[in-house]
């Protein structure tokens, strides 16, 4: 069964305001299905990953499906660019070391929210519906079918960065973004307690997910 989906979980613009994205029909169309896309197929890939993470959920339980998400997650997402849009002013006074720290933290709370929500499957399916080049971005949009649900449509912006597409945002249903409430979230636990405070947040996160799964 596939876990109620928050916003934080689905939704990973650098421009972090909350704002959708808006897709013109010609726009659309001309990207439609690009699947020989460069960055299409790094999400591509991921799917796949998260798929059969899910059909070997319940052999592998929470913890087998970690291990299996985290590498996943950390080649598919830009966590360092991510975590410095999230931290905004913060970033630039944290030490090199809180940074490593606070990008470890990040990318292991997110593959626990996939290890923890997407605990097995059920015919679930992602089909690519198309990329928009919006320079130096793309934004590739993929709906996830659910049996039980309407299609929940995912687009995902991306950044080249050492020569390989990663996902700089997702934006939930095209209008919800990720790093925007992330952002928000994390401004709160930044300004009382700096980069060490939001390091335990997130590790004390990851240790619910992955033990209530």
């Amino acid at each position: 069964m596939l876990k109620a989906m928050t916003a934080a979980v689905l939704a990973s613009a650098l421009c972090v305001g909350g704002a959708g994205i808006a897709f013109s029909p010609l726009a659309a169309t001309a990207a439609f299905a690009q699947a020989s896309d460069p960055a299409a197929q790094v999400i591509d890939g991921f799917d796949r990953t998260l798929l059969d993470s899910m059909k070997q959920g319940k052999a592998l339980g929470v913890q087998g499906r970690f291990r299996k998400m985290e590498p996943a997650v950390r080649t598919t997402y830009d966590l360092s660019a991510m975590m410095r849009v999230a931290s905004g002013a913060y970033w630039a006074k944290m030490s090199p070391s809180d940074q490593t720290a606070l990008i470890t933290a990040f990318g292991r709370f997110s593959a626990a929210t996939y290890a923890h929500n997407f605990e097995d499957y059920s015919g679930q399916k992602f089909t690519l519906s198309g990329v928009d080049t919006r320079l130096p971005d793309k934004l590739v949009r993929t709906q996830l079918a659910i049996s039980s649900s309407a299609p929940i449509t995912l687009v995902y912006r991306m950044r080249q960065s050492e020569g390989r597409w990663r996902i700089i945002d997702v934006f939930y249903n095209g209008t919800i973004s990720q790093l925007a409430q992330q952002a928000s979230d994390f401004s709160t636990t930044l300004a009382t307690g700096g980069a060490p405070a939001l390091i335990k947040k997130l590790d004390d996160q990851t240790d619910r997910l992955l033990h209530n799964g």
